[in-house]
This record gives C-alpha cells, structure tokens and sequence, in this order.
C-alpha cells in the first residue's frame, strides 16, 4: 500500500448535481426549484428565524427586562488584591500592568473586600465608601481620577 493507491471509501463521494442543462438531465428548464414562488426565484434567501409564515419563536415570546444604555462598566478591583501584590502606590496603569483587570471600560473602582495593613496610596476613578475607610484607617491616601477639583 502506498499513498497513491487510497482511495474513499464506496458512497462516500457523489457526483455534483449540473442543474439547467437540458430536459434529459432530469433537472432541466427550472433546474428542481419548481416553477413559481419565492424559492424559484433568483436571488431569493430566507429571513433568520423564518418559520413557514408561523409565527416565529422570537416573536411568540414575551417582551423581559430592560437594558440600560448608559450603563458603566467599570474594572473592579478589591482591597484583597493591592495585599496579595504588594506594594505602596497603585494606578490604573500599574494595576492593569500587573494583570489584575484586562479592560478599564469606564473607571477603575475599588472595592473594600479584603483589609489593609500598611499605609498605601490609591489612584482610582471611584472608591466604595469601605473600601475608602480601610484604605485611610491604615494611614494610606485616596485619591480619585477625573473628578472635578
């Protein structure tokens, strides 16, 4: 045996299906689209979702919820974190450096999950008010980004 000699296995390849080329053929004239209707016609593609003029499903189904357009997506990052890394001074940027958020989306915020023990100093866009208590009560500074002076 060699690679010359493989060959698929019976059934598995079909000859393609050469449409319009004469009545004898068997898909002559309308090349097996039938002969009126939507289906027949050139061009023609049906609607995502369509389903034979029933009503479709996403249709039949009730109206839920409500999507807020002006939602902020913020970068979360709790107290816990700045322990683990260790350090005194933390930014969005050698926050985002170190890996602990991938994406800032509209502000960095701290959250107050996890303690303090040494005094530190925190650049952030918004502050939960524990996470700010803590960070203070150790002796460390809060500063927040973007706000009006």
């Amino acid at each position: 045996m060699n690679l010359s000699s493989l060959t698929p296995p019976v059934g598995q390849k079909h000859r393609k299906k050469r449409v319009g080329r004469g009545m004898g053929s068997g898909t002559g004239k309308t090349s097996g689209r039938g002969s009126k209707g939507a289906r027949s016609i050139s061009g023609y593609s049906i609607m995502r979702g369509f389903e034979g003029g029933q009503m479709p499903l996403h249709r039949r189904l009730p109206k839920r919820g409500f999507t807020n357009i002006f939602k902020k997506e913020f970068a979360i990052v709790n107290l816990r974190d700045l322990a683990r890394i260790g350090g005194d001074n933390f930014t969005p940027d050698s926050l985002m450096e170190r890996g602990l958020f991938s994406k800032l989306g509209d502000g960095l915020k701290i959250l107050g999950t996890g303690e303090v023990t040494q005094a530190i100093t925190v650049e952030a866009h918004i502050f939960s008010k524990a996470a700010a208590e803590k960070i203070q009560k150790a002796g460390g500074t809060v500063k927040i980004i973007g706000a009006a002076a």
